[in-house]
């Protein structure tokens, strides 16, 4: 662990970093902040790297503005200015989707805009409507809640109090064609409505909500295969994991972030000499248990990583049992301390009663949600987070 102590367990730095802008060579900029870590005593072979996925992306320049999803969608689904287009379960978020929803938009400006949301809340949480208004409302609609049933009194959003119904409504007024919200978790719901094309909005259920309607003959794409296709700004994750911008520009996830990481470790060894793991990382896999919101709108927490991470899951010994059980069998606190560092070297089966209760989990996803838990939604000016003690046991 080098200048911590023994004693210290598992630990994440955030490690300061000059201003990323479009141009700028993030390998480098990373290289020349670890090197600084390593001055200092403060790298180590076995350390975890953890860039966050924004200044990748910044630094390729991966931003698209209306007009070009406008211009993909009207090609990839074939639909004129005139056409009508549906949104399926899309999120509630300004960041997320109100600038997605203005591209939606001006692809079809003398046309309609159909978007169906999920309640009461959308897949990560955000909440719609009261728990118990949706579910008088669903008794009294059947399958389908319209603006109608819900009333002039809107439910605002709990945290940003935003009326997301409103807000959507006047994006799609704004590129001048007609707007219709509905509110139904019935996916085939939209099937009805006579759609030229259906964007497939959901993050997680993407490809099960669009073979659904594939099944019923409907030309439907999802967010994922809008700004893919390996031309001008793109990420093969398409407009999932984009993030608002200034004007009308969306910055795009990174694209190849495998190489990105794989890039930096190379980078590190040669000038450094340190063997690290790298990971690009995106939003945490946790839920806020003050709002019930799942802090996930990213397709999932990690975009890329080296090859040394893939497939590995953190697992070990329950502690608590195991300390329990030698108690009750009378050894000391010594015996039991130097039985605990024997046990950590044996391999037990993931459903033996000395592995109880925990759980593997995929390192990429405890490490993303850690280093963004480090980094914080709030720009910290760490973009570049250091574990160190994670891999070894």
């Amino acid at each position: 662990m080098g200048v911590l102590p023994d004693y210290i367990g598992v630990s994440a730095f955030g490690i300061k970093m000059g201003v990323i802008v479009p141009g700028s060579n993030i390998v480098n900029m990373v290289c020349e902040a670890l090197a600084k870590c390593d001055q200092d005593g403060f790298l180590h072979d076995g350390d975890t790297v953890c860039i966050t996925e924004s200044v990748v992306a910044r630094a390729q320049n991966n931003y698209v503005r209306v007009n070009d999803i406008a211009l993909q969608l009207r090609k990839k689904l074939g639909i004129r200015p005139d056409s009508r287009i549906g949104v399926l379960f899309p999120i509630l978020s300004r960041n997320r989707f109100s600038l997605i929803l203005k591209g939606i938009a001006a692809a079809v400006p003398e046309g309609q805009v159909v978007i169906q949301l999920s309640y009461p809340a959308d897949e990560v949480g955000n909440q719609l409507l009261p728990h118990d208004l949706s579910e008088a409302l669903a008794e009294k609609a059947g399958k389908v809640i319209t603006l109608e049933h819900i009333g002039p009194q809107r439910f605002k959003h709990p945290i940003t109090n935003v009326d997301y119904i409103e807000l959507y409504e006047n994006i799609i007024a704004e590129e001048g064609c007609r707007g219709h919200i509905i509110l139904s978790n019935d996916p085939l719901v939209i099937t009805e409505y006579g759609m030229d094309g259906i964007i497939v909005a959901n993050i997680h259920s993407r490809e099960r909500t669009k073979n659904k309607l594939l099944r019923y003959g409907q030309n439907c794409i999802t967010l994922q295969d809008i700004c893919n296709d390996g031309s001008g700004a793109w990420s093969e994750w398409g407009l999932l994991g984009s993030n608002l911008s200034s004007g009308d520009k969306l910055k795009l996830a990174p694209r190849e972030a495998d190489r990105v990481a794989d890039e930096v470790q190379a980078k590190v060894k040669e000038e450094i000499g340190k063997h690290i793991e790298v990971i690009i990382y995106g939003d945490g896999a946790y839920c806020d248990p003050s709002t019930g919101i799942y802090e996930l709108a990213d397709p999932q927490p990690a975009f890329g990583m080296t090859q040394g991470l893939r497939g590995r899951y953190r697992e070990g010994l329950k502690y608590k049992y195991m300390v329990d059980k030698l108690l009750e069998d009378g050894f000391n606190i010594e015996v039991i301390e130097s039985l605990l560092q024997v046990k950590k070297e044996e391999n037990f089966a993931r459903d033996s009663i000395e592995t109880e209760g925990t759980t593997p989990r995929k390192v990429e996803d405890l490490l993303a949600s850690l280093a963004d838990l480090v980094s914080g939604s709030a720009d910290a000016g760490t973009p570049l987070i250091l574990v160190k003690g994670f891999l070894t046991r």
